[in-house]
C-alpha cells in the first residue's frame, strides 16, 4: 500500500539516495520542499540544475570551479613547486581553513579501492603524473585519509612519482589536540611516535 501520492514517493526516494539521508530524513526533506512556496521550490530546483551544469573541473588541479582555472591555480601568490594531493574537493577546503599551506593542490576524486572497483584509471592520477613530469615540482604532499584506501593510494602515487626526483611526503598523524593518550589506539600512538619532532 502506498502511503504517499506517486510524485511525493518519488521525491522521497530521490532524497533517500543522498549520502547520510535515511528514510525518515528523506520524508522530512520531501515534506519541507512541498511546504515551500512555488517560487522558492523552483529556485531550489534551479540551483541544483545550475550547479550541475556550471561546476566543472579545473584543467590544472581537477578541483571544482565555475569554469576556467580554480582560485588557487589562478593565484600568482601560491607556491607552484609544492602540490598537495587530496582525495576530494572538500579536503581542499579543510586544508585551506588551516591557513598553513601556500602551495597548489591536486584532487584525485576518490582513492584506490579494489573492493569498490575503483582503480587508477578511475581517478585523476594521469593528470598528476603529467604535472610532475613537466618539471618545476619540488615536493608532493600526500594528504589522503589515514585509512587502508588512503594509505594504499599514497603508496601507489609515491612509487609513480619517485622516478621524477621529487620529494614525496605524507601528512603526519598522531594524537589530536585535546585528546588523551589512554584513549588512543595502537596505530595512532605508533604514528605519533614516528612523527615526533624536536621542541
Amino acid at each position: 500500500m502506498e502511503y504517499f501520492p506517486a510524485p511525493l514517493e518519488k521525491l522521497v526516494e530521490q532524497f533517500a539516495r543522498l549520502p547520510g539521508i535515511g528514510g525518515k530524513s528523506a520524508q522530512r526533506l520531501a515534506f519541507y520542499v512541498l511546504s515551500l512556496p512555488s517560487h522558492e521550490a523552483q529556485e531550489f530546483a534551479d540551483a541544483i540544475v545550475e550547479a550541475k551544469r556550471g561546476v566543472t573541473l579545473c584543467p590544472v588541479c581537477c578541483n571544482l570551479t565555475a569554469g576556467g582555472l580554480c582560485g588557487v591555480c589562478a593565484s600568482p601568490k601560491r607556491d607552484e613547486s609544492t602540490i598537495c594531493v587530496v582525495a576530494d574537493p572538500r579536503d581542499v577546503i579543510a586544508i585551506e581553513r588551516s591557513r598553513e599551506f601556500n602551495g597548489r593542490y591536486h584532487v584525485l576524486h576518490g582513492v584506490l579501492s579494489p573492493m569498490n572497483h575503483v582503480g587508477p584509471d578511475d581517478l585523476q592520477i594521469k593528470s598528476l603524473v603529467d604535472r610532475v613530469a613537466q618539471g618545476g615540482i619540488n615536493e608532493v604532499i600526500m594528504a589522503t585519509n589515514p585509512d587502508t584506501e588512503g594509505e594504499t593510494t599514497a603508496l601507489y602515487l609515491s612509487r609513480l612519482l619517485k622516478p621524477f626526483g621529487v620529494k614525496v611526503t605524507r601528512l603526519a598523524y598522531g594524537i589530536p589536540v585535546g585528546g588523551h593518550l589512554e584513549f588512543a589506539d595502537d596505530a595512532t600512538l605508533m604514528r605519533a611516535l614516528e612523527g615526533r619532532r624536536e621542541l
